[in-house]
């Protein structure tokens, strides 16, 4: 018989992953609104934006002002895909950094055109000058089920990832199913694996995109391997503009839901995330479709 947490913590990618394939760009006093918004319905842990160049991703353009203008309340994390990104992200006054890597070499070739291994070369002394200077350091995993151009991955290449940033000291594993491919005998399996070979001492969390509607699935068979940690988008929003057929993550409102309907605590009031919604639904391409929200303009 499994045992699931007591709590469980929701880190929101809206603001970020959630809109960085939007095609509409969103002013920034909406994007502040909207972060906002979200920590008032308790959410704690947010990736806000991204300093990377706005000529491949114009909606993150306006990264400064975001981390300039956000409230300054819990952890509020921002995507830096190389040195020069970091370099801009402290200077805004961020301090709390993402890095990413795809465990495919063909996704990251797409993504940042740079294999794997040369990617991990790279970020090494990054990571480990930020960890000096006391920088919380989240790495984001992708491709670490299939990759939309390769297949399949095996569980032994994303554990090795893991393990390389694990001993860099990273503070945080963010690991990825980019293209919604996953079922939740994978996900516990993989899960379950990297629990038991990973040191205790890193947070595990899981990211799942709703592709083929098994993320609520896949969260659940996460929580049966241990995992307490998810990241999830407000509305469902988001995309990977490198990873073909990668439709938004899942939905916040329906995993907060489906987490209390359990008994799970999460700190997080499904209203006012809703109302958070409702802020960013007129700005963005599509329709909100997520359960919970619907319910909630009923």
């Amino acid at each position: 018989m499994f045992i699931l947490p007591k709590k469980a913590t929701i880190i929101e990618v809206g603001p970020r992953d959630g809109l960085q394939n939007e095609s509409m760009i969103v002013p920034p006093d909406v994007k502040v609104r909207f972060i906002e918004a979200l920590q008032q319905s308790g959410i704690t842990e947010m990736e806000i934006t991204s300093f990377v160049s706005p000529k491949w991703v114009p909606q993150m353009a306006d990264a400064v002002q975001i981390v300039s203008e956000s409230p300054k309340n819990g952890r509020q994390i921002v995507l830096t895909p190389n040195e020069k990104g970091v370099v801009r992200a402290l200077e805004s006054g961020a301090n709390s950094v993402a890095v990413f890597v795809g465990v495919s070499d063909s996704f990251n070739k797409k993504n940042i055109n740079k294999t794997t291994a040369e990617s991990m070369h790279e970020l090494k002394p990054i990571v480990e000058q930020l960890k000096k200077d006391g920088v919380f350091v989240r790495a984001c995993i992708s491709t670490a089920f299939y990759c939309p151009f390769e297949g399949k991955i095996n569980k032994e290449s994303t554990l090795a990832i893991c393990e390389e940033f694990t001993s860099w000291g990273v503070d945080e594993l963010s690991v990825a199913d980019t293209i919604g491919m996953a079922d939740p005998v994978e996900s516990y399996e993989l899960f379950s694996y990297l629990k038991e070979e990973l040191s205790e001492t890193v947070l595990l969390t899981a990211h799942f995109h709703d592709t083929r509607k098994m993320a609520l699935a896949n969260i659940f068979a996460s929580l049966q391997a241990g995992i307490d940690r998810f990241d999830t988008s407000a509305g469902g929003l988001g995309g990977c503009p490198f990873a073909p057929g990668a439709t938004g993550n899942v939905a916040t409102e329906d995993v907060v839901h489906m987490l209390h309907h359990m008994d799970i605590d999460t700190g997080i009031d499904i209203n006012k995330l809703c109302e958070a919604i409702d802020l960013i639904a007129g700005y963005v391409s599509k329709p909100i479709e997520s359960g919970m929200y619907r319910l909630y303009k009923q």
